[in-house]
C-alpha cells in the first residue's frame, strides 16, 4: 500500500437523526438529488468526493467499538467550499431559507467567509479568496 496520505478522500459519512429531513435540506441547498439511496442512507456528489447520509442509529455497525456522538457534542470540523462571491451565495441561501452562523466577513489571511449548519449541526463554509 503507498502512503494514505497520497489518495484521495472518496466519501464522508455524516451521521444523522432525521434522514428525511437531512435529504431534503441537501437537496434544496446543493441544488443536487441523491446518487445513491436506501431506507438508512442517501449519497450526494460533492465534486470528487461524495457525502453519505447515514441515520446515527446505523453509526455504530461502522465505527465501533468508538461511540458516535450525539448533536450536542458541538462540532468538529467544517467543510469548506470554494466561491466566487460569498455575499451572492449567502443571499441565496437565505432565499432557501437557510440562516448563516457567521458572516459574510474578511479573515485576516484574505479570505471572505460565511458559514452555516445543516439540520444536524453539520458545519459548513463559503469561502471567497480575496485579491
Amino acid at each position: 500500500m503507498s502512503a494514505l496520505g497520497t489518495k484521495k478522500i472518496a466519501f464522508i459519512t455524516l451521521f444523522v437523526e432525521d434522514l428525511p429531513r437531512a435529504k431534503t435540506f441537501y437537496e434544496a441547498v446543493f441544488g443536487s438529488p441523491a446518487v445513491f439511496e436506501d431506507p438508512h442512507s442517501a449519497v450526494y456528489p460533492f465534486g470528487n468526493l461524495s457525502i453519505n447520509l447515514l441515520i446515527a442509529s446505523e453509526a455504530p455497525g461502522l465505527i465501533g467499538p468508538a461511540k458516535v456522538a450525539g448533536g450536542e457534542a458541538g462540532s468538529r470540523f467544517q467543510f469548506t467550499i470554494p466561491v466566487e462571491d460569498v455575499d451572492g451565495a449567502c443571499e441565496e441561501l437565505r432565499g432557501r431559507g437557510v440562516e448563516l452562523l457567521n458572516g459574510p466577513m474578511d479573515r485576516p489571511w484574505g479570505v471572505r467567509t460565511a458559514c452555516f449548519a445543516d439540520p444536524d449541526g453539520h458545519v459548513w463554509e463559503l469561502a471567497q479568496q480575496l485579491g
